[in-house]
């Protein structure tokens, strides 16, 4: 399907089963990808999902894209930078905005696929903009707090659904940080499913199916 020119570059696969609106399903990829990592699990997910993959707006050299600077090279460990991530945020929610005008979805019916960076930013968008977010689906990723609006009202989080995965040997986000995820959500009285496989980082094909059932009766 030809894409429209919107604020962030895009990727789009149309629901192929029609119902009166439209659900759609977000992919954020990771730090130095393209909007094409993810965008090869479209055709596996639900039939009467829109899914739509967006390209982070930082390009990196030589070649990937970013949605927030990660400095490697930091005096105490690698540092990110929050600020960016914030503002990356907010483009984010305006596209979601866009799109589903554009597209015509359902935008009570928002899912947001995350890995890695992306899961980063999903966790932050839908715990700090509930009204804007369904369902959640976190890869090897983990929740920066400080992305987290510290107001917001946890009555205002009951209708979230968050999935959440992580690999027992990931080299780039330390399991140990994902598994804060579930007594975070716990004390947001956010419903949850948190899993771990025996792979580094990335989606197992054990994972890709665990998440695709969790998936099915949440849209």
């Amino acid at each position: 399907m030809t894409t429209a020119p919107l604020s962030l570059h895009h990727l789009i696969k149309p629901a192929t089963i029609l119902k009166d609106k439209t659900p759609v399903l977000f992919m954020l990829h990771g730090y130095g990808s393209n909007e094409e990592d993810l965008f090869s699990f479209a055709a596996e997910l639900p039939e009467e999902l829109c899914v739509i993959s967006i390209r982070a707006p930082y390009p990196m050299q030589p070649y990937g894209n970013a949605w927030y600077a990660i400095n490697f090279d930091a005096e105490k460990g690698k540092w990110s930078d929050d600020q960016e991530a914030l503002l990356s945020i907010k483009k984010i929610l305006n596209f979601i905005e866009e799109a589903c005008n554009t597209y015509f979805l359902d935008k009570n019916n928002v899912t947001l696929l995350g890995f890695s960076q992306g899961a980063i930013l999903s966790y932050a968008t839908a715990i700090s903009y509930p009204e804007k977010i369904k369902n959640v689906i976190a890869l090897s990723g983990y929740i920066n707090e400080n992305l987290i609006d510290t107001e917001t009202d946890i009555k205002g989080l009951s209708h979230l659904n968050i999935y959440a995965s992580h690999g027992t040997v990931d080299q780039v986000i330390p399991v140990s940080w994902a598994q804060k995820t579930p007594l975070i959500l716990s004390n947001l009285q956010i419903k949850h499913k948190y899993e771990e496989f025996p792979i580094g980082h990335g989606v197992s094909p054990q994972n890709f199916y665990s998440l695709k059932e969790w998936l099915k009766d949440k849209i």
